[in-house]
């Protein structure tokens, strides 16, 4: 069994920030990469930003310059730091970590970006 736990979200005001956390555990032999997706009401889940294992790290055109995803080398996880945040931005947002040759999904964090 795999499990993939995320931490972080909530409310932030515009031009704020926010930092989503994620990290996957149990028997994992193989790790591909591992990223951020969000899906907002209405519309088609895309991805926000993923880092491979090698470290090659892949970001939607649309957060490029104000967030950036991190991977923690001595553990599967990730975390990804949002700046300068956009009402745009809000959304429900998923971690995906391709482990064993499969996607596997986190339940979701809301986001929401408000004044």
């Amino acid at each position: 069994q795999v499990q993939v736990v995320e931490s972080g979200g909530g409310l932030v005001q515009p031009g704020g920030s926010l930092r989503l956390s994620c990290a996957a555990s149990g028997d994992i032999f193989s790790f591909r990469s591992m990223g951020w997706y969000r899906q907002a009401p209405g519309k088609q889940r895309e991805l926000v930003a993923e880092v491979t294992s090698g470290g090659v790290t892949n970001y939607a055109d649309s957060v490029k310059g104000r967030f950036t995803i991190s991977r923690d080398n001595a553990k599967i996880a990730v975390t990804l730091q949002m700046n300068d945040m956009r009402p745009e931005d809000t959304a429900v947002y998923y971690c995906c970590a391709v482990v064993n040759y499969l996607p596997r999904w986190g339940q979701g964090t809301q986001v929401t970006v408000s004044s």
